[in-house]
């Protein structure tokens, strides 16, 4: 079971997080990474017809401490990532898992230059279909409002006063949905479905802005 199985490693590795130990105990790293992969190959089967997936992939477990104050060496958690297939389907989902701590992650958390420019230009010229897409009523109900990293002050080239400017401010476009302990072991591959069935609206609206120029044409 993924939370016993992988969330009894996760919390030993919490207490004793540095190399010696986990030199030691690298056999059950890779029992849990396993169920992890495993996890990850059974979710991308279940979700990639309606998703629209290419690819899926675990993040490793050590930590890139060069520039981090946080100099322990490892994460305490696992990371699964689901990408959309390009240039069509944009955006992607996430998957943490961490005992207490679990959660999906839907949207657009890196948006390139020229991505987030044609992003605020559409909704510099129509924020309230924006607004529709961002605040439809199931998804809402489902993940809650849209976060991201914002600016503090108005993008370049665009006016403080325009209506829509809450998010003009956008560098991120995200939803983030937590997810109980027990539910990852409760008929979790049907529930995640739910879950991007009801967020995939607004990822393929985005999708179609992005490969899309001012007029509306196609651009791929």
């Amino acid at each position: 079971m993924l939370v016993k199985d992988v969330f009894s490693f996760l919390e030993k590795l919490k207490e004793n997080n540095n190399r010696e130990w986990f030199k030691a105990h690298k056999t059950e790293h890779d029992e849990a990474r396993n169920a992890v992969v495993d996890l990850s190959s059974r979710l991308f089967e279940i979700l990639n017809n309606n998703n629209q997936l290419d690819k899926h992939k675990v993040f490793r477990i050590y930590r890139d401490v060069r520039f981090s104050k946080n100099k322990t060496p490892y994460k305490t958690h696992f990371g699964i990532s689901f990408h959309r297939q390009k240039p069509k389907y944009r955006g992607g989902y996430y998957l943490h898992l961490e005992p207490g701590g679990s959660f999906i992650g839907a949207g657009f958390w890196g948006p390139n230059k020229d991505d987030l420019f044609r992003i605020r230009k559409e909704i510099e010229m129509d924020h309230e279909y924006f607004s529709e897409m961002a605040l439809n009523p199931p998804m809402i109900k489902a993940w809650g409002e849209m976060q991201g990293d914002q600016l503090k002050t108005v993008p370049k080239g665009f006016e403080k006063e325009h209506p829509g400017i809450e998010y003009l401010r956008h560098k991120q476009f995200v939803f983030i949905k937590n997810i109980d302990d027990k539910r990852l072991d409760s008929n979790f591959d049907s529930w995640m479905s739910e879950q991007l069935d009801a967020i995939r609206p607004f990822l393929n609206y985005m999708g179609d802005v992005l490969t899309s120029d001012l007029n509306g044409e196609s651009i791929i």
